[in-house]
């Protein structure tokens, strides 16, 4: 018979977490090494109880970190399973009602990225001895449906230890999607408070080691017979590499691909750092958001071989990316939900790695006159990257403020090469993918399955703390646009309490820069997306002055964190590159405050995103861009490869 130990579902809980271990051929790591947590009424008594015991009698063992947002935990979590390339992520524990509602954003996050998260909201009295309860959403047609309802569908797994009992097949199917290549993301476990404080006898079995093999399924010998005669045939093949290489680890396997085929490659935003930026095979991002080199590629490309990616909308282009009328889509993925999208006849669902080993033997290599255009594209397009990263002359407005393609050029000239940049939403992810010139694999972070304003700085404490943990000091280096600042900034005081050292770039326009463009595109005149007085008279927001009392800078030093500004003028690039310096070269973090013109763009790359517009308006503006939009709509394919 076995053994037993008398415990709370809390305290249970957390030993069980601290004794899960991933194993990916000869890595093995903990799989929850920390917990982050914001304490109330629904968890104190549970898991901030077991948390503080364990805090005393073993600080090791599940260590606990403070966070100032719900939302930001989640993020920092999922920066960190990236790091980690999936092997690992942090556990995020809540209160009650608008504190596990705060997580909601974050759950979504994880779960379109693909990235494991372990979300621990607490839940109201599974009694029900004292309803409604503080902070319950109450509900006359179903009186057991509360806030943790909402995350069934924003994770892929989901349950609720209704009774002591039911913690540990919950816990372990919990773990078992946690660490699934296929199925993995959110992953919510919702904790009633009175049952995480209830005791109960618990098999010592329960609490030992216990390791998650991650599955790296070698494709099937059929459909990687078929898969090989399709890329040997094709005249004009191009690879989109997706987040599933990097997570797979198969930038190598793809690196030796590609050198003995000849074949280009065009990266989605998760896919950024599977090749260096120089390799002469890498054209750069592919789809609405890529360089002219990566889509001119793609629309000749008579088979289209997709490895770890969603296909979203942005590397499609809204499905315009693929223009051969006879394109054919090879989706290597280790999720067949992903293998099979595009109608494609040619899936291969397996692991990214084991697939390109595999398809090495026996490749063709593409034609001389293929090969010629693939380096005539990429040196066209690194040279426009070139002009538009470099400082230009001063802008005709005179404001003295550079564009945002001369800033990132100015980071990365004082970046190192092993440095991680991190990106989430607005105008930057789009310049970002066409220009950030990645030299590591690890060395590009741009969340855009979600695309959360607000992630960056959350996301970069994250990725620092993923980097810690596996001893990494390359720097973290966040860009942030003041819309996405405003979003989300409390983290910069977690940043100060734990002495983690970040690199934040906030960008101000004055302004939503990205939808302000796009208001333009689609014929609403920026309507909304200005940074200015209410005009009462007008009620908008259009013509009142700039609302220039707010002082981002002054809200960042109150945080406490170091913060360099950056004037406006003739030198404002060349003194953002020395502040740069000077940030990595400090021991905690560092802001640097710079304005920008957002209306100096970046390199157009040729592609084309499908936002809906009017069909009829009484604006001359509006019906331009809809002829126009019209006209780009004649491209789209339903791409059935």
């Amino acid at each position: 018979m076995s053994s037993t130990r008398r415990m709370t579902v809390g305290q249970a809980l957390v030993e069980f977490l601290a004794h899960q271990w991933t194993v990916d051929g000869d890595v093995r790591e903990r799989a929850i090494p920390a917990v982050l947590g914001i304490f109330g009424h629904g968890n104190v008594a549970g898991l901030g109880q077991a948390l503080q015991q364990y805090n005393a009698s073993q600080p090791d063992l599940l260590p606990y970190h403070q966070a100032r947002n719900e939302q930001a935990m989640v993020h920092q979590a999922v920066g960190f399973a990236r790091v980690h390339r999936r092997r690992a992520t942090l556990a995020c524990a809540a209160s009650v009602g608008p504190g596990a509602a705060n997580m909601l954003t974050g759950a979504a996050l994880a779960t379109a990225n693909r990235l494991p998260a372990l979300l621990l909201p607490s839940d109201t009295f599974a009694t029900r001895v004292a309803d409604p309860v503080l902070q319950q959403l109450e509900l006359p047609h179903d009186l057991g449906l509360q806030v943790t309802d909402a995350f069934r569908p924003l994770s892929r797994f989901f349950d609720r230890v209704q009774r002591p009992e039911q913690l540990y097949s919950i816990a372990l199917a919990a773990m078992r999607v946690l660490t699934d290549p296929a199925e993995t993301g959110a992953v919510t476990i919702a904790l009633p408070e009175d049952v995480q404080a209830e005791a109960l006898d618990v098999p010592v079995e329960f609490l030992a080691d216990r390791e998650w093999h991650l599955r790296r399924p070698v494709p099937e010998p059929g459909a990687l017979a078929r898969a090989a005669a399709a890329i040997r045939g094709a005249a004009r093949p191009f690879l989109v590499a997706g987040g599933g290489v990097i997570y797979s680890g198969a930038e190598d396997a793809l690196r030796e691909f590609v050198e003995a085929t000849g074949i280009p490659v065009g990266t989605s935003q998760a896919g950024g750092g599977a090749l260096n930026w120089d390799h002469p095979q890498y054209l750069g991002g592919v789809g609405a958001t890529g360089t002219t080199a990566a889509n001119r590629l793609a629309a000749d490309a008579d088979v289209v071989i997709g490895i770890g990616t969603r296909y979203s909308d942005f590397t499609t282009a809204s499905r315009t990316a693929f223009q051969h009328p006879g394109v054919r889509f090879v989706n290597i993925n280790v999720a067949a939900f992903d293998a099979y999208k595009h109608g494609t006849q040619l899936p291969v669902v397996a692991d990214a790695r084991e697939t390109l080993r595999a398809l090495r033997e026996g490749a063709a290599t593409v034609s001389d006159d293929y090969a010629a255009t693939i380096a005539r594209e990429k040196r066209h397009w690194d040279a426009l990257a070139d002009a538009a990263l470099a400082p230009s002359a001063p802008a005709p407005s005179g404001s003295g403020r550079p564009g945002q393609a001369e800033i990132i050029g100015a980071v990365q000239s004082a970046s190192d090469p092993r440095d991680v940049v991190v990106q989430a939403a607005g105008s930057l992810p789009g310049d970002l993918h066409k220009l950030w010139r990645v030299r590591d694999v690890l060395g590009y972070h741009v969340e855009y399955a979600f695309s959360t304003m607000g992630y960056e700085i959350a996301g970069g404490l994250g990725v620092k703390r993923g980097l810690q943990a596996l001893d990494d000091d390359r720097d973290v280096i966040v860009l942030v646009g003041d819309g996405s600042y405003l979003m989300l900034h409390s983290e910069l005081a977690t940043a100060v309490a734990e002495r983690l050292k970040i690199v934040v770039v906030l960008i101000q326009n004055q302004g939503y820069a990205s939808i302000g463009h796009l208001s333009e595109t689609v014929g609403s005149e920026r309507f909304g997306t200005r940074y200015r007085y209410l005009d009462r008279d007008a009620r908008n927001f259009e013509s009142g002055e700039l609302l220039t009392t707010v002082d981002l800078a002054a809200n960042a030093r109150s945080y406490g964190i170091d913060v360099i500004e950056i004037a406006p003028g003739p030198k404002a690039v060349a003194e953002l590159g020395e502040a740069v310096k000077a940030a990595k070269a400090a021991v905690t973090s560092t802001l640097i405050h710079i304005e920008s013109d957002p209306f100096r763009y970046g390199p157009d790359g040729e592609g084309w995103w499908d936002v809906p517009v009017a069909q009829v308006s009484e604006s001359a503006s509006t019906e331009q861009a809809r002829a126009e939009y019209v006209e780009q709509r004649k491209h789209q394919r339903p791409l059935l490869g």
